[in-house]
């Protein structure tokens, strides 16, 4: 059983307004999910956004609050809304097609996650065992930020897979970007914080494009509020750049650049919010 199924890592020296979250990196499963769970369990490391935990690692000794999952995707999504699911995945849920909401359906292949649709009280048991405890603790972390700084930043830290079809059909490969800041359109944060993560990965050689094709999930969307000064950029981290998406095993040159690089961006958005908060009133 996954125990517990979310850990937060505070600064070792000092403290910031920043917080780097890592929703996808665990594979854990409960005992009542695993019963309930058809795909086989290859399938929760391929739909995991593995490692990320392990390149922010460095983001505490840095001055970053870390909140890092534990619990798998496949159990439940915790980038995703509370009432994200469809009829066809849980008994008596909405009519809409949902196969990968807060509980997931299908794989990104198509293959079945669970061996039947889940009953009402399986889901509000995955709510309340893992999905809350996780959204009511990085709420206080960014409550906490924003009260003893004025301001938060979130990095929602994420990977993605290599497209299955690159180019059109003739053929020809274009590759595609390294990194992805999603920013649901430049709403979930001010235009300075997502300058600061342009910044830094096109300065270590990275190829970015923002909000394509990942425009950033349930926590970019409900916690970044500019207005209410809570920032949150969502980073989706190609896995190519540091493992082998066959076996998963990392690539170690790969592996050290990419860590280099988490690195340097939490410590560039630490010194950028650092900065601001010693100014008179935090004002930008």
């Amino acid at each position: 059983m996954v125990t517990p199924s979310f850990e937060i890592v505070r600064p070792v020296v000092g403290d910031s307004p920043v917080l780097v979250e890592v929703p996808h990196a665990g594979m854990g499963l409960d005992a009542t999910s695993a019963g309930w769970i058809e795909a086989p369990t290859c399938y929760l490391a391929r739909e995991a956004d593995l490692d990320v935990d392990r390149l922010f690692a460095g983001a505490p000794r840095l001055g970053a609050t870390l909140v890092v999952a534990h619990v798998s995707r496949m159990v439940v999504d915790l980038n995703r809304g509370p009432d994200d699911y469809d009829g066809v995945t849980v008994l008596g849920g909405p009519d809409r097609n949902q196969p990968r909401g807060v509980i997931w359906r299908l794989t990104s292949d198509g293959r079945a996650v669970h061996r039947d649709r889940l009953p009402q009280d399986e889901l509000e048991r995955r709510l309340e065992l893992h999905y809350r405890p996780y959204h009511q603790a990085l709420r206080r972390e960014i409550d906490a930020k924003r009260d003893q700084f004025g301001f938060a930043v979130m990095l929602c830290a994420h990977s993605m897979p290599t497209p299955r079809r690159i180019g059109p059909a003739d053929g020809t490969a274009e590759r595609p970007a390294d990194l992805v800041p999603g920013t649901r359109g430049g709403t979930s944060a001010a235009p300075q914080w997502i300058d600061r993560v342009d910044r830094t990965c096109r300065d270590r050689g990275y190829r970015v494009t923002h909000d394509q094709p990942y425009r950033g999930g349930f926590a970019t969307s409900h916690y970044g509020r500019p207005a209410d000064d809570v920032h949150v950029v969502q980073l989706e981290i190609g896995r190519w750049l540091y493992m082998d998406e066959t076996t998963f095993a990392p690539k170690p040159e790969g592996f050290a650049q990419v860590t280099r690089l988490a690195d340097q961006l939490v410590a560039d958005l630490v010194a950028q919010a650092t900065a601001r908060a010693q100014r008179p009133g935090g004002v930008t």
